[in-house]
């Protein structure tokens, strides 16, 4: 497929990166600027004071600030102390992820149909790429750790060609990660006063669009935009859920139509609405 570049003929319309890289990436960034990180701590109340809110951390301790912005996942557990009501939905599909050496031919993102599951390749570096798999069942069951390895490679099985070649790479247990794949999609408003909703905390695709992470990328511009715009906290939150909601929700709804046509045995299908969904995200921006 050849997907709509934002950046130009000739620049690519996609970026592999390992989430460890891209942590570091914005971490490093964060502290540049001088941003005060601090980590295993979590939110376990917000007080809201009228122009500010209060922050009780975990650990015990509060921080009286102008703003919380919560992108702590689908499964986020400040979203349910807002009051926001969204379950994370099961798709009736697990995914399974194994990082391996990148092959020499791996210079974008590749996907096979297979009699079963779907699998594909993604660069995220020089040196290695990741192997997906997507297994369709009706209930979510966990695996024992040791034995991943081994049975992502009996799956990977009836594919040939270059998923064989890359399915013999796969020999630790501990490069292999298998989860359930959910999707959230939060109705507006994605705050609750001064703490809002971010990333897959308010909208959370399943993988196949390989959209998740950008759509968290572009919450972050957006919601800096709006807060640049006006002094007016909530009037800025206000304009960053109406601006957002509407494209997140494009990228989701498509991305479970994925996951239906690919349990129905119709991945003859899924391309023309990959392609589809991306050319009008790049339409939109």
């Amino acid at each position: 497929m050849e997907l709509p570049s934002l950046l130009g003929p000739g620049r690519p319309a996609q970026a592999g990166i390992a989430r460890s890289e891209l942590t570091r990436v914005l971490r490093d960034s964060a502290a540049s600027h001088g941003a005060v990180l601090r980590t295993a701590l979590t939110v376990s109340q917000t007080v809201e004071n009228g122009t500010s809110v209060t922050a009780v951390l975990s650990d015990g301790t509060t921080r009286d600030v102008d703003l919380v912005v919560v992108a702590d996942g689908a499964g986020s557990k400040t979203r349910e102390l807002l009051g926001i009501d969204v379950t994370p939905a099961y798709t009736g599909q697990m995914v399974w992820r194994a990082v391996v050496p990148r092959p020499a031919w791996a210079d974008r993102l590749f996907t096979f149909f297979g009699p079963r599951d779907n699998a594909g390749l993604i660069p995220i570096s020089a040196a290695y790429a990741y192997c997906f798999l997507t297994e369709n069942l009706a209930t979510p069951d966990v695996l024992p750790d040791d034995e991943l390895a081994d049975r992502m490679r009996e799956r990977l099985r009836p594919f040939g060609g270059r998923v064989a070649e890359v399915r013999e790479s796969i020999r630790k247990p501990e490069d292999v990660v298998r989860r359930a794949v959910n999707t959230v999609l939060a109705e507006l408003p994605w705050n609750a006063g001064r703490v809002v909703l971010v990333g897959d905390a308010a909208h959370t695709p399943s993988p196949q669009l390989v959209s998740g992470a950008a759509l968290a990328v572009e919450d972050a511009v957006v919601l800096a935009e709006e807060l640049s715009r006006t002094p007016d906290v909530l009037e800025a939150l206000d304009a960053f859920g109406r601006r957002r909601h509407d494209r997140a929700a494009l990228v989701v709804e498509a991305s479970r139509r994925v996951a239906r046509l690919e349990q129905a045995g119709q991945q003859a299908e899924v391309p023309g609405l990959l392609g589809r969904t991306h050319g009008a995200l790049a339409a939109a921006i």
